[in-house]
């Protein structure tokens, strides 16, 4: 499947959060270049890279191995969610229904 977001913080602090993040899901790393990330683990595969958009955006794209709804795709919309976060912090993750 493929994510997307945009968000204000740098693809620096992306990077970082994606290294923490996945890495705390017992995924390893199996590319790591400056604006893009591989992991893999028994959750699955994902490819994660960043860009600047529209000056003082970052597009943060996922492309998963997975079809559906699997762990690893909510867990990317968890990580999603972790940079919301960053950019404020009174966010609360709730039920869109």
């Amino acid at each position: 499947m493929r994510h997307f977001h945009r968000t204000s913080v740098g693809p620096d602090a992306v990077m970082q959060t994606a290294d923490a993040f996945f890495g705390a899901l017992g995924l390893k790393a199996t590319a790591s270049a400056a604006r893009t990330r591989g992991f893999a683990g028994e959750l699955g595969t994902l490819q994660l890279s960043v860009r600047m958009e529209g000056g003082h955006y970052t597009f943060v794209e996922v492309h998963t191995d997975q079809i559906g709804e699997s762990r690893l795709d909510k867990n990317v919309k968890k990580f999603f969610v972790a940079l919301h976060k960053q950019v404020d912090r009174r966010h609360a993750m709730e039920a869109g229904y």
